[in-house]
Parts: C-alpha cells; sequence; structure tokens
C-alpha cells in the first residue's frame, strides 16, 4: 500500500500565549520535528506538514526533511481548511490511503502509526481511528483509504477528521490508544510532558 501522511501544524497555539506549539522541545527535539521523522521512518509514502500561523517558524525547523509543506493561507477557518490543503498538495500522488496526524500528541510513534496501518490491513476496513479519552472518543491520529479523500474536501470550519469517524463508524476498526487524550494545549500540559521526557518516561 501506499500511504501519505498529513501533518496539521497550522495552529497558533493561542492557549500557549501565541507560542508555537509546534516548537516546543523535549530532550532537544521539537515536536514539528519529531513527529515528521516518525512519519518519514515508514517510508510508506509522501509526508505533507501543513502550515499556517508562524509557518516560516516552523518550516525552518524541517526544511532539511524530505516533505511537503504547504502553507494554508485560510488557517484561522479551521481544521477542516488545513486538511484540504494538504490533501490538494497529494493530488497528483497515487495513493490507497491516508493518515491524519497532529503535531501535539507528544505520545505518537512510528509503532502507533504502523499499528494503524496493519489493522487496516487485517480488517480491511476504510478508516483506522485510536480510541482515547474519559468519554472514549475515535480520533486522530487515523488511517483513511483514498476514498475518503471527497469526503474531507468537503468539510468546512473547524470539522475535522473526528467527525467522518463518527459519520462513518460502520466502516472504522480501533486501537485502543489512551496517551493520545494527552495533547499539549496549556502551559501545565507542556511542563508535564518535558518533565517526563527529561526523565525518560516520555515518547
Amino acid at each position: 500500500m501506499r500511504i501519505a501522511t498529513i501533518i496539521l501544524a497550522a495552529g497558533s497555539s493561542s492557549r500557549l500565549g501565541g507560542e508555537p506549539k509546534q516548537l516546543l522541545t523535549a530532550n532537544g527535539t521539537t515536536l514539528v520535528r519529531r513527529i515528521a521523522e516518525a512519519v518519514l521512518s515508514l517510508q510508506t509514502g509522501p509526508v505533507v506538514v501543513v502550515l499556517g500561523a508562524n509557518s516560516e517558524r516552523i518550516q525552518a525547523e524541517i526544511n532539511d526533511l524530505p516533505l511537503y509543506w504547504p502553507v494554508n493561507p485560510n488557517w484561522t477557518e479551521g481544521m477542516a481548511s488545513s486538511l484540504r490543503v494538504g490533501l490538494a498538495a497529494l493530488s497528483d500522488e497515487p495513493l490507497d490511503a491516508f493518515l491524519v496526524v497532529l503535531t501535539d500528541q507528544p505520545h505518537v510513534t512510528a509503532d502507533l502509526l504502523r499499528q494503524l496501518i496493519t489493522t487496516q490491513q487485517e480488517t480491511g476496513r476504510g478508516i483506522v481511528a485510536c480510541r482515547y479519552g474519559e468519554m472514549g472518543h475515535l480520533g486522530v491520529p487515523a488511517l483513511f483509504d483514498i476514498r475518503y479523500q471527497s469526503e474531507f474536501m468537503r468539510l468546512t470550519g473547524d470539522m475535522g477528521a473526528r467527525k467522518l469517524i463518527k459519520m462513518y463508524a460502520n466502516d472504522c476498526a480501533e486501537i485502543s490508544f489512551p496517551l493520545a487524550a494527552i495533547d499539549l494545549d496549556t502551559w501545565q500540559d507542556v511542563d508535564a510532558w518535558q518533565r517526563a521526557a527529561g526523565s525518560g518516561q516520555g515518547v
């Protein structure tokens, strides 16, 4: 299978006072570079990092990697516009499926992404998503068969992958990944992650 990956990195990190969470570091590596390198290690297909706010600073962190980095001029409209930009950057690529990944879930690893791919191959489902959080939501990281590309292109506003996962639950397999609930929305989240990473407990 030829599987692309879309890494969403366009947000402004408003809850961190505008400091780009994509450039937060642990053990000397930024979030955006860590996830980009993890995805590239899969060697399954092209990788797109969708930029928006702080695009020049973030691009400088990854411009030596073999990636596409389109800039979403409408990033303030929400996640849907960044997903559309990412898919548009792949329009000339022959693909079987694509992964959707965020930059602020610091416990996502290449092994987890491989598990999504393996589950899709074993189940034949068009979607494989992670289950996590107190409410047991299904969300990203997630893998989508390329036939869902047109559905993504019709999304608007801040609607993202979770909406399609819910809409097509009968075509969705799942893996349990409780650590996906840990994201870096506040400085308290960041401090906890950096302490864990520094002690060898982080990913």
